[in-house]
């Protein structure tokens, strides 16, 4: 009879430089669903008015601080569209997404008319229901990726800042009263 042989652990080979864990990632992770649900939920439908069904979130409140809220509020929503980007969503859906945003931050832009689009448009529950819709493919993002993400993020740039070019030319233009 033979002796049996111990088992040991299986011996793999070492890891590409480009799959290795121990080193660092150039690219942080994409958020978990979880987690840009509790972004969506934070920005969009946190807070009830008590005695309705109207629901609001951080995004309706930052907008009241002037000048910068709205900036702020937009940049907190990009997190959902740049995680999309991440998990390699279709073009088409990261540019839903970038319309949902330039919608409800457009109106933002305009006193009590953006607290109320804030309120009912609800961009980043739409976004993350966008995201969360879509099959997601793993994919690597090329040159063309790059650029459309470049143009949409420079388009929402500029239909936030046409009401302050747009007020800067007003006053500009307004004769004294002399």
């Amino acid at each position: 009879m033979s002796k049996p042989i111990p088992i040991r652990g299986e011996i793999l080979p070492p890891l590409p430089q480009s799959l290795d864990r121990s080193q660092p990632s150039r690219l942080p992770e994409a958020a978990s669903d979880e987690h840009l649900n509790l972004i969506a939920t934070w920005l969009d439908d946190r807070f009830e008015i008590p005695g309705t069904r109207i629901r609001f979130g951080l995004d309706a409140l930052i907008g009241w601080i002037p000048g910068i809220g709205d900036a702020l509020a937009a940049l907190a929503s990009l997190f959902i569209v740049l995680a999309a980007w991440q998990r390699g969503a279709p073009r088409i859906t990261i540019l839903r997404m970038m319309f949902n945003l330039a919608i409800e931050d457009t109106l933002g832009a305009i006193p009590i008319i953006g607290d109320i689009a804030h309120v009912a448009w609800k961009a980043n529950r739409r976004n993350y229901n966008l995201l969360i819709r879509d099959p997601q493919s793993r994919r690597r993002h090329t040159w063309q990726d790059w650029l459309f993400v470049v143009a949409a993020a420079l388009i929402m740039i500029l239909l936030f800042l046409a009401p302050f070019v747009l007020l800067v030319y007003l006053f500009k233009s307004q004769r004294p009263l002399h």
